[in-house]
Formats: structure tokens, sequence, C-alpha cells
């Protein structure tokens, strides 16, 4: 009998992504079952937000008529077929989206050449088979659709059809405002200038880039703008910068969120915002070469979570669908691998005690929350911060090895 890893690298990308589709059909049925027989739901309560918005924009009136929907009407629109068909349609479309993004991730590492078949079957396995994975998607989160607009915007950079590229990029910050922190890492590679020039070059892939994502997301902004007014300015994108949510948040601004969420100071908005910003310009402007863009890409997510004001679990698969594209990059032993997973995955999970006694039990656990997302939170830095010595290891012996061919 082969073991886990060569079973895995044994059998074609299709059946993987059949089985791990299988396997997501079996947890729907089951999360029905869970709904219908017991106190706690397997669905997740955005997921009847969904629903709600959807059938508001079936009845034709406004997806914002439902309180809490804070998406683009998009979104509701991909939803109607819960309420034409069946509740349960909306969840197989996020599953499908699910393991597209398996497939992506498999396309974008044999395009790029950075492994074999083998390993490229392996990352993607990563995300097929991923717990966590299943489990949001399964619920009906909604993250899956965003996550496959992400990979399949990398996929199309990477063709270096970049009017696509932009087309598929604008619908992304349309869909989930946060892909605008990658701007500055698709832009820098496109030009073969070096220093200060290289910001300021004009060149034909980067107008094309530009020009298609602004067409495609002010052509969009317009269009709901004109349907429904302010409400979905603020709804959709205005709402995100001012977001406070003092339940299920991993945030390390967890206990300052609840204790001024009377407040609205914009100030302590913007005091929050500020390392995000400054570690998102750093990150770009260090890894600003073509082969850099999937781990530039994976640092700048990892960096907006974990230093995000607010932080739930659907927020990590936005990090996990670009740890696949970078893993082969850094060479990392079974060891290292195990080890900085357990430390991620008992960080987490830690936090899971406090939050639970708090939502089901009622019991004030709020500063027991705010250090266990501390804990997490210098978990999450400490990973990033060896991954980065390790990628520029990687690179500066990639980088010596072919200059010794050249010398040769």
């Amino acid at each position: 009998m082969l073991p886990p890893k060569e079973w895995i690298k044994s059998i074609s990308i299709s059946t993987h992504m059949t089985l791990s589709m299988l396997l997501r059909l079996v947890l729907i049925a089951y999360g029905q079952h869970q709904d219908e027989t017991m106190e706690v739901k397997y669905t997740d309560v955005d997921y009847k937000v969904f629903t709600d918005a959807a059938r508001h924009v079936y009845e034709g009136d406004s997806p914002y008529n439902r309180h809490t929907y804070r998406y683009s009407p998009l979104l509701a629109y991909m939803m109607v077929p819960n309420i034409a068909w069946s509740p349960n349609v909306g969840k197989l479309l996020f599953v499908l989206c699910d393991v597209f993004a398996g497939y992506l991730i498999y396309t974008i590492l044999r395009s790029d050449g950075l492994c074999g078949e083998a390993r490229a079957r392996l990352s993607s396995c990563l995300w097929l088979y991923n717990p966590l994975v299943m489990n949001v998607s399964t619920r009906g989160s909604a993250e899956s659709v965003i996550v496959s607009l992400v990979l399949l915007t990398i996929h199309l950079y990477r063709q270096k059809v970049f009017i696509l590229t932009g087309l598929v990029y604008g619908l992304a910050i349309h869909m989930k405002i946060y892909p605008i922190i990658y701007c500055l890492t698709l832009f820098l590679p496109l030009t073969n200038r070096s220093g200060w020039r290289s910001v300021v070059d004009v060149n034909t892939p980067r107008l094309r880039l530009v020009t298609s994502t602004i067409l495609t997301l002010v052509t969009l902004t317009l269009a709901f703008y004109n349907m429904y007014g302010e409400e979905f300015l603020e709804h959709t994108y205005l709402y995100h910068i001012t977001r406070k949510d003092i339940r299920h948040n991993f945030s390390v601004y967890f206990y300052m969120l609840y204790l001024t969420v009377e407040y609205d100071d914009l100030g302590l908005n913007l005091i929050t915002f500020l390392p995000q910003v400054i570690l998102l310009l750093v990150i770009a402007l260090r890894f600003n070469r073509i082969h850099d863009v999937n781990f530039a890409m994976f640092c700048q997510t990892l960096v907006f979570v974990t230093f995000n004001k607010v932080v739930t679990a659907q927020y990590f698969l936005w990090y996990f669908s670009l740890l696949p594209l970078v893993l082969p990059q850094l060479g990392f032993s079974k060891k290292d691998i195990l080890l900085g997973g357990m430390l991620w995955g008992f960080a987490q999970s830690s936090w899971l005690l406090p939050a639970y006694m708090l939502e089901f039990k009622g019991n004030n656990t709020f500063l027991f929350i705010w250090l266990e997302g501390l804990a997490f939170f210098c978990a999450n830095v400490g990973i990033l911060a060896k991954m980065i010595r390790r990628y520029r290891e990687q690179s500066s012996e990639i980088e010596e090895q072919c200059n010794l061919r050249k010398m040769d």
C-alpha cells in the first residue's frame, strides 16, 4: 500500500478534484442534517444573510434591505437560484469555486515551472483536502469566490494577458476590497528599468493592466451606484474601513475594539491601518521582481490579515490559497512544515475555548480572548519572519548558481 504522499502523487489532478468535490458534497449533506436536528447549526449565519438578500433581489428590491448585508450586489444575484430552485445551490457554487481554486494552484505551479508534476499535485492537495477550507465553503461562506478570482488573476498575469488580468483583478476588488493591496506588487515588475525609474516607467503591459482594472472597477461601481445609490457605497466599501467586530475576532486589536465599541473614532481607525500600509509597501518594494510576485502576494495577505482590526476564520483562506504557491520555493523540510503547522494550529485552536465560553455560555472572557489573540498574532509574525528569511536565502542561492553558469 502506498504511503499518503505517494498516493497523492500517483493519481491525476482531475481525480483529486473529483474526490475533493465528493467530500464537500458529503459535508453539505451532513450540514443540512445538523441544521435540522441540532441546536448548534452547521450553516454559517452569513449564508442566511446572502439568501435573504437574494430574496430581495428576486422580488425586485435592494439587497441592502436585508440588515447586515455588507457585500457587492453581485453576490446577491449569484444566490438567486437559492430562492428559485434550492437553498443549497449557493453552497454548490461556493464549492465549485473552492475546487477550481485548487486547480488554479496546480496550473500556476506547472506553468511557472516552479516544480514538477507530482509536487504541483501535492501542493494543490494542500488546498483541496484542507479541513478548514472544506468546512468554510460547505458552511456557506463566499470566500472561495474571491480566492478563485485572486488565483485566476495570478494565472492570467503569469500568462502575460494583461487586459484579462485587469478585468479579473478589478472584479476581485469589487467583490472584496482587500485585493487592492496587490496593486503595486502586480504593477512594479512590469518593467526592465531599475531604481525609481521603474516606478514611473510607462509601457504597454502596465497600461493594459491598469486601464482594464480601473475600467472594470469603475464600471461596476457606477452601475450599482445608479441602481442602489449611497447604500451601495456605504455597505460594500466604506463600512469595511470603520468596521468594528467584538465577536469571532482573532485580531490583536480585539480588546481595544471591545472597550471603544460605542465610539466612532476616525483617528483610531487610521492608527490601526498605519502598520498595515507601511508593511504592505515595504513588501511590494522589496520583492518587486516578476518571480517574486507569488511570494510577495502571500506575505502581503498574511500581513494584512494578521494586522487587521477584524480577523475571522474565513480570512485565513486568503493566505491559505497562496501558501501552496510559495512552499515549493522555500525548500522547507518536513520537520519545519510540521512545526510551523503545529504552532499556527495550536495558537488558533487555543483561542476557541474562551471564545466558546463567551459565545455559548455568556461568560466574560473578553480579556482571555485578547490574550489568545496576542499569542496568535505572535505566531503569525514569527512564521512570516522565518519564511521571509528562508526565501531570501533560497533566492541568493539561485542567483549565485545563475552567476556561476554565466561565468562558465
